[in-house]
């Protein structure tokens, strides 16, 4: 195979703040051949996501950090070209964890066969894929949406929020977004079906939100942090439920913020008004896999979800969509387009 070369983005540094050009480097190598229980893959599509800020930075957390040199991690869609694995056959469309870069041989079992016969492909990163099942089992686990209860969710045009809001009325609940811009709001209440939807880039994000939640806020999704979740706080109910997967606006800090100690009020609200807050990673509920996809293929053939894709072509222009994923510049799930079929 060495008359293939491979096209790789692998970290060049660690970012101070928001990433910028040459933290990444583009590098080009022949590729190898596959061992047994390995396969050549094909990089098809590239999910970017907001987590991918946290492995540039070598900070403890739950997962280990890209190294330099190594090639930025992320979801990916392939077609098999070779495969030493009995489970796979060239031309097979799989999912994995095959990173930032056109070609890449990994061990089958860590894929997971696609059926490009019932969805498009690149599903398996967006609603059927990570960000889905972050909506359906955050929601539906740590959430708990009754029918009737009003349920908050940030950055509702987002691949997470968007579902999010979608499950929340299904299940009945009046459903608030949040996002940023008029044009994504619109979307949210007219394609998505939410009640309302406010831009948190109005400076009048609070007094809109208690017009719009007058009975409070049960369920918050969170995905954001900063200025919204100051918004959301003081209109949380008892026992209301919030979720934690991301906290996007905070991903480039190098200080805390400036301003007042919030803890002591945190604190106290928690207490008095029984709130429970859970941070999650999709991990935790992986044995809820079948049950999501299931259940969201189902929706989507009801017209119950629906779902918007960015899709960015080419792999040399991933570093520059991820930097707007940051600034939130995409409108749905972003992906970049690294091959073709």
């Amino acid at each position: 195979m060495s008359n293939i070369i491979n096209r790789q983005i692998t970290l060049a540094s660690r970012p101070v703040g928001e990433p910028k050009d040459e933290n990444f480097k583009l590098v080009e190598s022949p590729v190898g051949k596959p061992a047994d229980g390995e396969v050549l893959l094909h990089t098809l599509y590239l999910s970017l996501d907001p987590y991918m800020r946290g492995r540039m930075s070598d900070a403890k957390s739950y997962a280990q950090p890209v190294p330099i040199g190594g090639v930025m991690e992320g979801g990916t869609v392939s077609e098999v070209i070779i495969s030493r694995h009995p489970d796979f056959m060239p031309g097979d469309f799989v999912a994995g964890y095959s990173g930032w870069q056109s070609y890449a041989i990994v061990k089958g079992s860590t894929l997971t066969k696609i059926d490009s016969a019932s969805a498009p492909i690149s599903t398996a990163l967006g609603v059927l894929g990570m960000p889905g099942m972050t909506a359906y089992t955050g929601l539906l686990n740590i959430g708990q949406p009754k029918s009737g209860e009003t349920v908050v969710v940030a950055a509702a045009s987002g691949a997470v929020g968007g579902i999010v809001g979608q499950i929340a009325k299904i299940k009945g609940c009046r459903v608030i977004g949040i996002a940023g811009g008029k044009h994504k709001c619109d979307y949210v209440v007219k394609e998505l079906g939410f009640d309302a939807c406010l831009d948190h880039k109005d400076k009048n994000l609070a007094e809109q939100l208690k017009s719009a939640c007058p009975k409070g806020i049960d369920v918050y999704f969170e995905n954001v942090g900063g200025a919204v979740f100051e918004a959301v706080f003081p209109l949380l109910n008892d026992f209301a439920r919030i979720p934690v997967c991301g906290l996007i606006s905070n991903y480039n800090d190098t200080a805390l913020p400036d301003g007042p100690n919030m803890v002591p009020l945190l604190m106290r609200a928690i207490l008095t008004k029984r709130l429970l807050f859970q941070g999650f990673i999709v991990s935790d509920f992986a044995s809820q896999r079948m049950d999501f996809i299931k259940d969201v293929s189902q929706w989507i053939r009801e017209g119950k979800v629906k779902y918007r894709e960015d899709i960015v072509d080419g792999l040399e222009n991933a570093p520059k969509a991820f930097q707007g994923l940051l600034r939130g510049e995409n409108f749905g799930k972003l992906l970049v387009r690294v091959g073709s079929k």
